[in-house]
């Protein structure tokens, strides 16, 4: 189901977002907003150890695994729910579409990259982390302390046809990683204490360099 939630947006974002259509109003973005919020309230506050207390009781150590379905099922309901808001922001030609292009490829490399430092598995609740794991601050994390969410953001908004749809799609997302981003930090805190603290100190950007 994860890999299928993964799939079926990315297809969704090439082919479905990128259909020219007239624009559908106000109304159309703010039930998009509403979307994703319901999406971005399942994946943040489920994800917080009080929450996590209070439903181990009942699902064990199945909790990760109904997290990450529930999560991909409702990342699928987005996708179907969402009201076209049409429009083209603008359409590159020639070398600039190609240069746009690989930007894009690159936060698409950038976000596989920084999944294949973290185990896609454990990301996507089929195996659990080992105790004795540490914090991870190799590879992308180098560069910025949430590298996926970077390459989320270039691999969203940074494309040859920007169609509304496209732009309010990235744009609704990324401002819910920029909103999530302090509560996950203070997660890793908890968890990390003193290591966090000094890889905070060590990698000061956490999502754009020299921005945030």
């Amino acid at each position: 189901m994860f890999v299928l939630s993964l799939a079926y947006c990315a297809w969704w974002y090439a082919f479905q977002l990128g259909i020219d259509a007239p624009f559908g109003g106000a109304g159309a973005i703010g039930w998009n907003a509403a979307l994703v919020t319901l999406f971005a309230c399942h994946h943040s506050l489920l994800a917080r150890e009080p929450v996590k207390q209070q439903l181990r009781p009942i699902f064990g150590e199945r909790l990760r695994s109904v997290y990450v379905w529930t999560a991909s099922l409702l990342l699928i309901a987005v996708c179907l729910a969402w009201r076209r808001v049409g429009v083209t922001v603008f359409q590159a030609a020639g070398p600039v579409a190609v240069v746009l292009t690989a930007v894009q490829l690159s936060g698409i490399g950038l976000i596989a990259w920084s999944v294949a430092r973290i185990n896609p598995l454990e990301l996507a609740g089929i195996r659990r982390p080992p105790p004795t794991e540490g914090l991870q601050t190799g590879g992308p994390y180098r560069i910025v302390r949430h590298p996926l969410y970077n390459g989320w953001m270039l691999a969203t908004f940074v494309t040859p046809h920007l169609t509304g749809d496209r732009l309010a799609f990235a744009a609704l997302t990324s401002i819910y990683l920029v909103i999530a981003v302090p509560w996950e930090e203070r997660s890793l805190r908890t968890a990390f204490g003193e290591a966090y603290a000094r890889y905070a100190v060590e990698v000061p950007w956490r999502v754009i360099p020299f921005i945030y």
